[in-house]
């Protein structure tokens, strides 16, 4: 069913705003994100690199740690208005019975951690220090020349629960899956910020972080983007597209890092501000809702993406085998 929208709840999440990830090879992370996709470093230490896009003027919107185990997405991180917000968040925590805690992070104000209600770690943030834009340091531009930080998209073994929770928060639904003649979530993409979504969550083995996104300027710079990869060697990093997805209408194009995190380039979606603009819905049946053009997503776009750091993954409440490009190649035999 349609998650509730609480449109007043008390404080203020103004946007998606960073991911942090672990990775096994700090050098070979900053060569891929930095040199080959075009983020800026903004710190770099022995354990920790800093990066953001050419628009932002906060310390960071991608964080890797160095980890000798598997990569993990360690959280996903959100802004609030200020410090006085994370403590109305915090109130709104333990009146949901969920443990948070105020955590002490480089690079970051206030910071308050917790799981939702279906195992996503994720923090809350009040600031960061102020760093220059680069966006007309047109002469340092490289890869894809990414802008800013915009969304991530997480697989939960639970839609309803994922969605009605983030809608509490007061995070309002623009899109949305569901089966035909029923409501039953099988996707959502929720915002805060005025487009169509910060957070996304869809159906599948979680939680866990399916990618990340940053907006590109426009198409030329999306193909740019795989140019440049290839030239550096990054031959069969390209996960998805280029393409354009039926749901948001972004033209896109999906990379995997040398950990196998995976990172969306987009050239941005349409707003979604006025109240009155009631949710688009998408039948499950209709493929394109994925892709308005083009092949299907292999397997593994479906299937893959990265877990959180002690957190156990559920079996979904809901199954379908979705259409995949193998499925698609193996019919037309």
């Amino acid at each position: 069913m349609i998650p509730q929208w609480n449109r007043n709840p008390g404080f203020n999440i103004t946007r998606a705003s960073h991911v942090v990830l672990s990775a096994r090879d700090l050098g070979a992370s900053k060569a891929f994100y930095a040199d080959a996709l075009g983020l800026v470093v903004t710190a770099e230490t022995k354990d920790a690199l800093y990066l953001r896009g050419l628009e932002e003027a906060n310390h960071h919107s991608l964080v890797i740690r160095r980890t000798d185990g598997a990569p993990k997405a360690e959280w996903i991180g959100m802004r609030v208005e200020d410090e006085a917000h994370i403590e109305l968040v915090a109130s709104f925590l333990a009146k949901e019975g969920l443990h948070h805690e105020i955590a002490d992070v480089p690079f970051q104000g206030k910071t308050l951690r917790f799981k939702d209600v279906v195992g996503t770690s994720v923090e809350f943030v009040a600031d960061m220090p102020v760093v220059n834009r680069n966006m007309q340091e047109f002469h340092t531009f490289r890869g894809g020349s990414p802008q800013r930080f915009d969304h991530y998209q997480l697989v939960t073994h639970d839609v309803q629960a994922a969605s009605d929770f983030w809608c509490k928060l007061g995070f309002r639904l623009a899109e949305y899956t569901a089966p035909s003649g029923s409501d039953e979530l099988w996707g959502t993409w929720l915002e805060r910020k005025g487009n169509t979504h910060d957070i996304v969550f869809t159906n599948g083995r979680g939680p866990r972080l399916h990618h990340f996104a940053f907006t590109v300027p426009d198409v030329a710079t999306l193909i740019h983007a795989c140019d440049a990869t290839s030239s550096l060697g990054y031959d069969d990093i390209i996960d998805r597209g280029p393409g354009r997805h039926g749901l948001s209408n972004a033209l896109f194009v999906y990379f995997r890092d040398p950990d196998g995190h995976r990172i969306e380039f987009f050239t941005t979606h349409y707003q979604f501000i006025d109240v009155e603009t009631p949710p688009i819905r998408w039948d499950l049946s209709n493929p394109r809702r994925a892709q308005l053009w083009g092949m299907p997503a292999s397997k593994r776009w479906f299937f893959e993406a990265s877990e959180f750091p002690d957190t156990p993954v559920s079996d979904p409440l809901l199954v379908a085998e979705p259409l995949t490009l193998e499925r698609y190649l193996e019919a037309q035999s």
